[in-house]
């Protein structure tokens, strides 16, 4: 039996960050439809898309945090993935739970925050995020 396929960590991080990229870029279209545009909701793409590219983006970051190993877990991954559950709920509350056009806004701009929470955490590799450039 052979070895399994070595794939490249530049090629999957790549995969990641455009993934990412989708999320964000689909979740902030789902918040547009949600308060201006209500009826492009319904539309499949808007319903299935996101959960394909979210797949991609979870398994993508699977990879590479077993790729990174124990440095990640004890520094800074730990509050990304504390960021990605944050970033959830309140999404879910933004597209989904919430009962008041107000509270879906409000959620939303709380979850756009943590995406850029998420995103500092992975560049910066600091649980401080952009802060660390200050601290």
């Amino acid at each position: 039996m052979g070895q399994p396929m070595d794939i490249p960590y530049s090629s999957i991080k790549s995969l990641h960050v455009a993934a990412a990229v989708g999320t964000a870029g689909l979740f902030l279209l789902r918040v547009y439809a949600m308060v201006w545009r209500p009826k492009l909701l319904a539309h499949r793409f808007v319903r299935i898309v996101p959960h394909a590219i979210d797949t991609v983006l979870l398994l993508s970051g699977v990879w590479i945090a077993y790729r990174i190993g124990a440095a990640g877990i004890r520094g800074w991954l730990p509050y990304k993935l504390i960021g990605v559950v944050l970033f959830i709920l309140l999404g879910t509350v933004a597209l989904k739970r919430g009962r008041t056009r107000s509270v879906r806004v409000g959620a939303a701009l709380a979850a756009i925050a943590m995406l850029v929470y998420i995103v500092s955490v992975a560049v910066t590799k600091s649980p401080w995020g952009l802060l660390a450039t200050w601290i």
